[in-house]
């Protein structure tokens, strides 16, 4: 299958990759087995962008991939592998943030030894660290660049005005962001600033955890995940308002003969052709599904369509709740 592509700074990748948090169990169980499913789908179905992090599952999704690799000899050279680092916890065990060189090299060390691999392709700075300047630690992202430990830079939900500012440091290849129909934020500035600046705005949760599915989770299944249940979006009464809403998206999807999540994929995609979206899940039924979005073209007449029954606004509650805002950056 030939897939639309992306540039994520110099290379050229899939403009779909994977969202690698689904196999930290981050979503619900997974075991490696499953990971390697959706990793042997990727292969096959040309998705060559994977987007993990050093925290999840502190460090099993890396090891995932390594393992996956280390089964498939010759196919690191296939894929386009990001991963982050930056958020770390005090002796107490509270969730904080470095952005120093000390720790963003020490932890891009351990994702390296994770995966079996000798560079990444993009490293991203997961967190700000607010009393560090951005300069600073674009700098301090720089320096792995010149050490060979990564190709290329990024930052994970900042805002337009800092992405300036880093950018003028050193060149940032992507900044990454949660962006759907169900969250707009990003185009409140950030996707025109990133393509005013040829940088790749790279969209986590393009499906809005479920909720832009033909089978969104339920209020049982929700209940066993800590990140959901604590989520506004996800918490009585807004979750049932959210989920008769999208009901108009479900209906809309099945008319035009498409998955809802196809459907999801497509308009973010349609938003940009320097947005590329990392759809996360332990379905291969469901990960095809999602592939199929970046084969589907959208129309001015789509797009309006899909507005109508989604319009800007839409969502019951905020995308995270207070606890879970520490550490992104508001604007707009």
């Amino acid at each position: 299958m030939s897939l639309p592509t992306r540039k994520i700074g110099d290379v050229v990748t899939s403009a779909l990759g994977i969202g690698a948090m689904s196999f930290a169990e981050f979503y619900g169980p997974t075991t490696e087995e499953n990971s390697f499913a959706i990793l042997d789908a990727a292969a096959d179905l040309g998705v060559r962008h994977i987007d993990t992090s050093n925290v999840y599952g502190m460090g099993r999704s890396e090891r995932a991939i390594g393992a996956w690799l280390g089964d498939n000899p010759g196919m690191r050279d296939q894929f386009h592998i990001a991963t982050k680092g930056g958020i770390t916890r005090d002796p107490t065990g509270a969730r904080r943030f470095d952005n120093s060189l000390t720790h963003l090299e020490a932890e891009l060390d351990k994702s390296l030894a994770r995966m079996g691999i000798d560079c990444v392709d993009l490293y991203y700075i997961h967190r700000r660290e607010a009393a560090i300047p951005i300069e600073e630690a674009t700098e301090a992202l720089a320096a792995l660049v010149a050490k060979g430990k990564t190709r290329a830079i990024g930052f994970s939900e900042i805002a337009p005005g800092s992405l300036r500012r880093a950018h003028a440091v050193h060149p940032v290849a992507a900044v990454q962001s949660e962006y759907s129909l169900a969250t707009r934020l990003p185009d409140l500035g950030l996707v025109q600033t990133c393509a005013e600046l040829g940088v790749a705005l790279v969209a986590f949760s393009p499906v809005a955890r479920s909720l832009l599915t033909d089978h969104p989770l339920d209020a049982a299944a929700v209940a066993e995940l800590p990140f959901l249940r604590e989520n506004p979006r996800f918490m009585p009464p807004n979750f049932a308002a959210n989920l008769a809403a999208t009901d108009r998206f479900r209906a809309l999807a099945a008319e035009m003969g498409v998955p809802a999540a196809a459907l999801a994929v497509a308009w973010v995609l349609a938003q940009g052709d320097h947005v590329l979206p990392i759809p996360g899940t332990r379905s291969v039924a469901h990960f095809r599904e999602l592939v199929q979005g970046a084969g589907l073209v959208l129309n001015a007449d789509d797009i309006a369509r899909i507005e109508a029954v989604l319009p800007v606004g839409w969502a019951h509650g905020d995308r995270y709740s207070e606890a879970q805002w520490i550490g992104p950056e508001r604007y707009g």
